[in-house]
């Protein structure tokens, strides 16, 4: 039995001295308080006297905790593991359990924030092409001026190279406003094979469902009460909820537009993204070109955490192919 458990009652309130820190604060206590020698403390803790001699060679890394506290300073949203990638890119040669080490010492953890209780249920995955415009995941996320105005941003997501192909801002943005903007959209990027999103009326609407029709977009709508079937969109909303319009106070529609362009073009070249093994959404998608046929060839195992329609509200006809 450790010595220094003799003599405490089962159930103790007191800490057990078993760490190695907690042996040398003990036998620095008693050579202190009690003047024992420190042969005699390190016989009574049971702490090894090599151990109490030790004192540490790890360097300072003063460098690079300014620069650690700097990055999670500018990205107060980015864990150890983005900061790790971050400091790589800038030439520090660290490996990632130094930078946690330093990320705890320096206190920069990142407060999680409550999320809401999501709807849970089966989910059977359709069969996708892993190519750039393989699928589009389009979703609205809200938030308010500093003048208590509301406003809306409508995003769309590839879900392959999970890059942010648009990011709307405006105080209303009704059906035909989000026709005009998947139209602005295929002409600058092409058309998509298929488009997912929720039941809001803005994607319901006659104008939109008269869009899908004369561009030959296939529509999937997701089941109701259901948004992790569309949770690629869903995530990255939560990512700049988090990121930015929780971390930004918006005096104006001028200054909502020109902060969410500037993060998006930070989202879609700098920040690395855990899901692409830390690569940038651009960097990811510019691989594609140079990969040839092979990515044009149908993949049976890759899937997508998509379920089908709820049965009491079908997708358009041909929307979408059987799971299997």
């Amino acid at each position: 039995m450790d010595r220094s458990a003799e003599g405490r009652p089962e159930g103790s309130a007191v800490a057990k001295v078993v760490t190695p820190a907690a042996r040398r604060e003990a036998v620095a206590h008693l050579v202190r308080v009690h003047e024992m020698s420190q042969r005699r403390a390190c016989s009574i803790t049971g702490a090894d006297r090599s151990a109490v001699r030790y004192r540490s060679r790890r360097p300072a890394d003063a460098e690079l905790r300014e620069r650690l506290r700097v990055l999670a300073a500018e990205r107060r949203r980015f864990g150890y593991r983005r900061l790790h990638v971050l400091l790589r890119r800038e030439g520090h040669l660290v490996n990632r359990k130094r930078t946690q080490r330093l990320y705890r010492e320096e206190g920069l953890s990142v407060r999680k924030r409550r999320g809401r209780k999501r709807a849970t249920g089966t989910r059977a995955p359709l069969i996708t092409l892993a190519v750039p415009n393989a699928r589009w995941s389009v979703d609205f996320v809200h938030d308010q001026l500093a003048d208590g105005r509301r406003f809306r941003v409508f995003n769309v997501v590839d879900d392959v190279t999970k890059e942010c192909l648009a990011a709307v801002v405006d105080t209303s943005i009704s059906g035909r406003r989000v026709a005009r903007e998947l139209t602005a959209l295929v002409e600058r990027r092409g058309k998509p094979g298929l488009i997912v999103s929720d039941h809001g009326t803005e994607f319901t609407s006659n104008a939109m469902l008269a869009w899908s029709e004369s561009a030959k977009v296939a529509w999937h709508f997701i089941a109701p009460g259901k948004p992790m079937q569309n949770g690629i969109c869903e995530a990255f909303n939560g990512r700049m909820r988090d990121e930015l319009l929780n971390e930004t106070l918006f005096f104006g529609l001028e200054h909502a537009r020109s902060a969410v362009a500037r993060w998006v073009a930070d989202y879609n070249h700098t920040r690395p993204h855990s899901a692409l093994g830390y690569q940038t959404p651009a960097t990811f998608a510019a691989q594609f070109p140079a990969m040839g046929d092979r990515l044009r060839t149908p993949d049976p195992l890759r899937r997508s955490p998509i379920a089908p329609p709820a049965l009491t509200r079908q997708s358009q006809h041909g929307t979408l192919p059987s799971p299997g």
